[in-house]
């Protein structure tokens, strides 16, 4: 089922792409009614709605589904999130509809919190708690964690201005969580995910790492769409992945991967 939700999304933003001409910087589809609860539905559109990434919005029929296009800047976020000396990974979001199905994901796998890592706006973080997980953001950018913060005020997702790499994690008493890697490996993910997985000391954690197939970037030599070194080298076993849209990939062929991934002593118990 989950799968499925996500194919509905990517043909509609294939189908949206074909037609668009507008030149705004990022764009997003929330269609207007979806097979998710009602009540979920109508929260991600609020999210969308309050950002002050997104300037304009209008509806659009696509494929016989009402939707509402989201267009937005994030120039100012980006170059934000590149003046940190320990920045890995810059501001590019997920659409929110795919933070949705990912942490719906996540949910179904068994795990009990998520840790949004390099979390942008945060929109994971809020998807998870709006699934009703228990989740934090970490974004070392302070311009960011207050955009976020200006959005808690129906779900408190408990974001955090931090270095992800340093962050004392022993301090949130997780159980069974999942991290979502902000950034592809190839664009400095690979190195946020390594300092994160070093700083985290928990068999049960799971890993999410945003993948690409496209061939503007690196091939890593194991697969794993720019993962597989990565989670050979830290024991990890890939469980599952996804294929949604991001802001960078409107005009790629392929979606970005989300790979799924867990220890190899992990306990499901």
């Amino acid at each position: 089922m989950i799968e499925e939700l996500g194919r509905k999304i990517v043909e509609l933003k294939k189908e949206f792409v074909r037609g668009y001409d507008g030149q705004s910087q990022i764009q997003e589809i929330i269609p207007k009614s979806f097979p998710i609860p009602e009540y979920h539905l109508e929260q991600l559109h609020e999210f969308a709605a309050k950002n002050p990434i997104y300037y304009n919005s209008f509806e659009k029929k696509i494929r016989d589904t009402d939707c509402v296009i989201y267009e937005g800047d994030i120039n100012r976020y980006w170059l934000n999130s590149i003046e940190h000396d320990s920045s890995k990974a810059p501001f590019s979001p997920t659409w929110i509809m795919s933070g949705y199905i990912a942490a719906l994901f996540a949910r179904e796998l068994g795990y009990f919190q998520v840790i949004d890592i390099g979390s942008g706006d945060g929109r994971i973080a809020f998807c998870a708690k709006l699934l009703e997980m228990k989740s934090y953001s970490i974004e070392i950018d302070c311009t960011l964690v207050e955009l976020q913060k200006s959005l808690t005020h129906t779900l408190d997702f408990e974001p955090y201005c931090a270095d992800a790499m340093t962050f004392d994690y022993s301090s949130l008493n997780l159980t069974r969580p999942i991290f979502f890697i902000g950034g592809l490996a190839q664009m400095g993910g690979a190195t946020l995910a390594s300092g994160v997985i070093n700083a985290v000391s928990n068999p049960d954690a799971g890993w999410v790492f945003p993948g690409t197939l496209s061939k503007k970037y690196a091939l890593d030599p194991k697969g794993g769409a720019g993962w597989g070194t990565l989670i050979e080298d830290n024991h990890l076993n890939k469980v599952q992945s996804i294929s949604l849209p991001t802001a960078w990939t409107l005009h790629e062929t392929d979606e970005t991967l989300y790979v799924f991934a867990e220890s190899q002593i992990s306990n499901p118990n």
